[in-house]
């Protein structure tokens, strides 16, 4: 397998991890703040809530994996 081949399948997985790491926390705390509020009669005071919860896990989850992936591609640049 070529380097360029290397580099691309690793931009790959970083755009899909990092994708899957937005969307999933800001839609299931969507959908939850919604229910809570349905529930609870706070609108929209918990969906708020919970959306700021589910920002506060992303960076989190972000930087854990931009560091993790940066370790990878310098592993990658010192194969290669």
């Amino acid at each position: 397998m070529g380097k360029d081949a290397q580099y691309q399948r690793l931009a790959m997985r970083i755009f899909a991890d990092f994708s899957g790491s937005i969307a999933i926390p800001a839609v299931a705390a969507a959908f939850l703040g919604k229910w809570l509020d349905a529930r609870y009669g706070t609108s929209p005071k918990l969906i708020i809530l919970c959306l700021l919860a589910a920002f506060a896990l992303t960076a989190i989850i972000i930087v854990r994996k931009a560091r993790h992936y940066s370790k990878a591609y310098n592993s990658l640049d010192k194969k290669l």
